[in-house]
């Protein structure tokens, strides 16, 4: 499940997003108070959507702090439609900015790119050293320990390897696995 936290001066405004966001299992935490929104353990949430007027702190001074701290995606969601205020925000780190009023469907499609870009960045950026594939010997050291894996499986994990962050359907397994072989009818020999 996907988490966001939200901080957002206007509930109303939240509740709509949240009850729509909830039909793509995406869960929305909101604060109204942008201190209680920036104490609420923002790295356990996978992105950030931010007002700008909020009480008691502008929201591009929450933008600020967050930035400085965390690596989150960050969407300004404001009224607020001046230039410099979507030049500021963008500059201090935001990475989108959707100015009110907007439909809920905008935002879920900014949402699901976002976070698509964000995850394809950090999975090159992170590799798992964990795993270990040696190809020459068709080996797997998983935490430096050979597994002990069947021809097969070792081509299905080779293949989900070399197709990481994408999704891989049995169709695809099957026909570009080289192990799998199959008889003149289509069954799997």
């Amino acid at each position: 499940m996907t988490k966001i936290l939200m901080i957002e001066d206007d509930a109303g405004y939240a509740s709509l997003l949240t009850a729509y966001l909830k039909q793509y299992n995406i869960e929305v935490t909101n604060y109204e108070d942008p201190f209680l929104g920036l104490s609420a353990g923002i790295e356990k949430y996978d992105l950030l959507i931010l007002d700008l007027t909020l009480p008691g702190m502008d929201g591009l001074e929450v933008c600020k702090e967050v930035v400085s701290k965390y690596d989150i995606p960050i969407i300004i969601s404001s009224a607020r439609s001046d230039l410099s205020d979507k030049v500021i925000g963008l500059q201090l780190g935001a990475d989108d900015y959707l100015p009110k009023p907007y439909d809920p469907q905008e935002m879920y499609a900014r949402i699901i790119s976002l976070l698509r870009r964000y995850k394809k960045n950090h999975m090159q950026e992170e590799p798992d050293h964990r795993l270990v594939l040696d190809a020459p010997k068709e080996t797997v050291l998983l935490d430096g320990v050979a597994l002990d894996l069947t021809t097969a499986e070792y081509a299905v994990l080779k293949l989900l390897i070399e197709h990481r962050g994408s999704t891989v359907s049995k169709e695809q397994i099957l026909y570009d696995s080289e192990v799998f072989q199959f008889g003149s009818d289509g069954s799997l020999a």
